[in-house]
């Protein structure tokens, strides 16, 4: 059985592709302006991680399919991806994956203006299964191959959208990026071109989440769960402090709060109900919110809630002095946590003197629209790859 694929985010639907603009060889290589005739697609690939994604974007704004594979059921009974199982699935998902992203947007090979692909960062296994298969594809057809940092795809989804609903995001932009695997802050000046403001020393900020989860009893992935029954808490109730930072104090760090969770839990002896979670959990994937409130009595919810709104203080604080030291003009807040509901309210009523854009949920979690996105300033500039380019586990955007 193939990981489940679901079609996200799509800008005239999945399933009517009469409306969709067909052929048209390469076109121009170039953006088309609205209402021009040029038309521009390039196929993203994505699989740095356990989601095996394809997707087909035009002209940098549209989207015309958008297709993932998850990997959660594969990995949830291990509380974490595993790097083998997750290479393994890729290699099963990636034909058929390809395959409705092209079909379902009325794409042939000969249509792409170039084929883009992550190479970096992430589990150098799964790297290597979607970028051998992009050079495989590129090679065939004769498209250009052009070679995507995933972080920078992730601030590209915030920008395809924008362009998509007409608005300029002005420069320089401070971006967020905050996932499972990455909590940076980037400077974004014109032309995309990035430097590095500040980091996560230890977790990242969404690993944070899903650790905190499993040390409770929530399963995997933790931190949207979390971010469900933060709401029925008191985000007051538990004091939680960090340390301050020597150094560069643009960096985080999570791993302190992280086991000031622990040292609360081993205080209130919460052995039996983080046991009647853990049973929960393994009898039946998919669980709803009342399901998990049954099993979580007050005071677990406080400590929830207290959690992350800890978290989300820490982001936006260090993101705001980032912002106010490079004078920014916007704030980009894009990776998986971007999905986090707490986050979004909190920007929204933090009163900063910009705006904040944030991706739509479909586009927040890895996917490959973001990594096509990212192309089209690169196929613009000429920046393509050889077919000896490498994957990069441990890849740096600036």
């Amino acid at each position: 059985m193939f990981p489940t694929a679901s079609a996200v985010g799509t800008d005239r639907g999945q399933t009517d592709l009469s409306t969709r603009r067909k052929g048209g060889a390469l076109g121009q290589i170039r953006l088309s302006p609205r209402g021009t005739v040029g038309v521009v697609r390039i196929l993203g690939i994505e699989s740095s991680c356990d989601e095996t994604a394809a997707a087909v974007v035009e002209n940098g704004e549209a989207v015309l399919s958008s297709v993932v594979a998850s990997q959660m059921e594969t990995h949830s009974k291990y509380g974490g991806v595993v790097p083998e199982l997750a290479s393994r699935e890729h290699l099963r998902a990636i034909t058929p994956v390809v395959r409705e992203a092209l079909e379902g947007s009325g794409t042939r090979l000969a249509d792409l203006a170039a084929i883009a692909a992550t190479v970096g960062p992430g589990l150098v296994g799964s790297l290597l299964v979607g970028l051998t298969y992009a050079k495989s594809l590129s090679f065939a057809s004769g498209a250009p191959l052009i070679a995507v940092n995933h972080i920078e795809g992730h601030i590209h989804a915030v920008v395809l959208e924008a362009r998509r609903a007409g608005t300029r995001i002005e420069f320089p932009a401070l971006a967020l990026v905050v996932s499972g695997g990455h909590t940076h802050l980037f400077e974004v000046r014109e032309s995309f071109a990035y430097r590095l403001l500040g980091k996560t020393r230890d977790d990242a900020a969404g690993e944070a989440f899903d650790k905190v989860a499993k040390l409770l009893g929530f399963g995997y992935p933790g931190g949207p769960t979390i971010d469900r029954l933060a709401p029925y808490g008191n985000a007051g109730a538990v004091p939680f402090t960090f340390a301050r930072m020597k150094g560069n104090a643009l960096d985080f760090s999570f791993s302190g709060l992280k086991t000031a969770v622990l040292r609360w839990v081993e205080a209130h002896g919460m052995e039996a109900e983080i046991a009647a979670r853990r049973a929960l959990e393994r009898s039946r994937t998919q669980l709803t919110t009342e399901e998990w409130l049954a099993v979580t009595p007050p005071r677990t919810l406080d400590l929830l809630a207290s959690f992350q709104r800890a978290v989300i203080k820490e982001l936006l604080v260090r993101a705001a002095s980032a912002a106010e030291r490079i004078g920014a003009r916007a704030m980009i807040v894009s990776g998986g946590v971007a999905s986090n509901s707490g986050l979004r309210a909190a920007a929204s009523a933090a009163g900063l003197p910009y705006p904040v854009y944030f991706p739509s949920l479909g586009l927040s979690t890895d996917n490959a629209a973001m990594i096509a996105a990212a192309a089209f300033p690169k196929l613009e500039r000429g920046e393509f790859a050889g077919l000896d380019v490498l994957a990069q586990a441990n890849l740096t955007l600036a």
